[in-house]
């Protein structure tokens, strides 16, 4: 048995749609949700800035109370406290991304070894305010982090002690939430499988037109055992992932994203030639250029069929992260794509059909999975994983769409090939996550020129063998 060295929370959100509710409750609602937007409004304003960095959550109700009381919007106290707690998390959590990609710049502004005590010191000064009178520090978080601004006025944040849950039936609720006047709750009813409890968000979703209730629910806890079996996976396009046990998760992926990235294409060139012809006909027949903008350039049957794509690719993506966990707590590593590609030229076909491609959903649901399975995720650096034989862990072959031709003519799955790539960095020593693509190239290089001089060849021999691409000449550590 392995040892157990703790557990983790599994914790997922779930969305209830809102089925009764009476107009003279919808119309309150709409009113305190409005008046809450001027709250979070200025909230952001004022706890947005520099000057509040890493303030405490708890702390932020007396700072905006110094300007806006309740009293001056006709507020209940707790519905403005309440949302201005949810504004100071979600500055934190802000400021925790701002802090990520510093960190990043930091690693990649002083590189190896020489830098590791500088890079320290650094990182340590980020997690507190004394980074402002660090002038590097300081000109970087000021590039990163956007002062927050807010123009939400659909939300409304309710404690437990704010509403009361009371079942009807099987699947139906009855919420009485606290509205403007003291001692009178607003009742509405939801569908839900089961009873809500805890910190829950009222949300008018304007798409739907429909009131949403978003609340956590707890699915119990899971064993993390201390001997978690490593694996390394490769992001695609064609398959979600590709892991280094030589299994695919997410085929059909690509065909239904390119599916939806050619429909949309279409659509738009018809939609195109349909606004030129409603332009066209305002001044000669305006009866029919109306009729043309009113019937065929709406947006909402089209609106509805891109959330019924977008939802197959997200299944998709999480049906690929359950398969790849399959209920065992691992050790993940995976690439980081967290940054833009740049400086690759790509046909516009190629460019429109990556765009649906939908990194983030996969790196979240990779995420959500491993909370949910006692795994961890560990992101490595991405450059080369692909033209590295992971065979000989040198730059010797070629890849060529999903084969990778090593140089001793020997065919290798590609996206096989790059998930043991990846699986052998994460516990590489000289290839950190915040390298530059450069420095990974020479480090390469190095390996590869070793191997060649056991073979009595040379890095020149190898490009002349058509073993290794030429252009890798243009680096320095050629």
């Amino acid at each position: 048995m392995p040892r157990k060295v703790g557990a983790a929370k599994r914790i997922s959100t779930q969305i209830v749609p809102v089925v009764g509710i009476t107009k003279s409750v919808e119309l309150e609602l709409q009113q305190v949700m409005k008046k809450l937007g001027i709250v979070r409004a200025e909230s952001y304003n004022k706890l947005g800035s520099i000057n509040h960095w890493g303030i405490d959550w708890k702390k932020a109700v007396p700072e905006v109370k110094s300007f806006r009381t309740p009293d001056t919007l006709g507020l209940p106290a707790k519905l403005m406290d309440w949302t201005v707690n949810d504004v100071a998390k979600a500055i934190t959590a802000s400021q925790a991304a701002c802090t990520d990609v510093v960190i990043k710049k930091i690693y990649k502004r002083f590189p190896g070894r020489d830098g590791q005590k500088i890079t320290k010191e650094l990182c340590k000064q980020l997690k507190t305010r004394a980074f402002i009178d660090n002038p590097l520090l300081h000109r970087l978080v000021r590039k990163e982090f956007q002062r927050g601004h807010s123009w939400v006025k659909n939300q409304i944040v309710y404690q437990q002690v704010g509403y009361k849950c009371k079942r009807l039936s099987r699947n139906t609720y009855q919420l009485e939430l606290a509205g403007l006047n003291r001692g009178k709750r607003n009742k509405i009813t939801v569908r839900s499988n089961r009873k809500i409890k805890g910190q829950i968000r009222l949300v008018y979703n304007q798409l739907l037109e429909r009131f949403e209730i978003h609340f956590l629910v707890d699915h119990g806890t899971v064993d993390i055992p201390g001997n978690r079996r490593a694996i390394g996976i490769d992001k695609g396009y064609t398959e979600a992932f590709y892991d280094s046990d030589g299994q695919a998760h997410g085929k059909d992926l690509g065909k239904v994203a390119t599916k939806k990235s050619d429909r949309i294409c279409s659509k738009n060139r018809n939609r195109g030639k349909l606004w030129a012809l409603h332009r066209k006909l305002e001044k000669l027949d305006p009866a029919k250029s109306a009729r043309i903008l009113e019937n065929n350039l709406t947006r909402k049957t089209e609106n509805r069929r891109y959330r019924k794509n977008q939802s197959e690719l997200t299944a998709i993506i999480g049906a690929a992260s359950k398969s790849l966990f399959n209920g065992e707590s691992l050790k993940v590593f995976a690439e980081d794509l967290t940054q833009p590609i740049k400086n690759k030229r790509q046909s516009k076909i190629m460019s429109r059909r990556l765009n649906s491609w939908m990194k983030g959903v996969m790196r979240d649901s990779l995420q959500k999975w491993a909370n949910w399975t006692g795994s961890v995720v560990t992101e490595v650096q991405p450059s080369y994983t692909s033209q590295v034989d992971s065979v000989t862990g040198t730059l010797l072959g070629k890849r060529s769409g999903d084969s990778f031709t090593r140089f001793d003519g020997v065919v290798l799955q590609a996206d096989y090939n790059a998930a043991k790539n990846i699986l052998a960095r994460g516990a590489d020593k000289e290839i950190s996550r915040y390298m530059n693509k450069t420095e990974v190239q020479a480090v390469l290089l190095r390996r590869t020129a070793r191997f060649l001089k056991g073979m009595g060849l040379s890095l020149a021999d190898a490009v002349e063998l058509g073993w290794l691409d030429p252009k890798h000449e243009l680096c320095s550590g050629f």
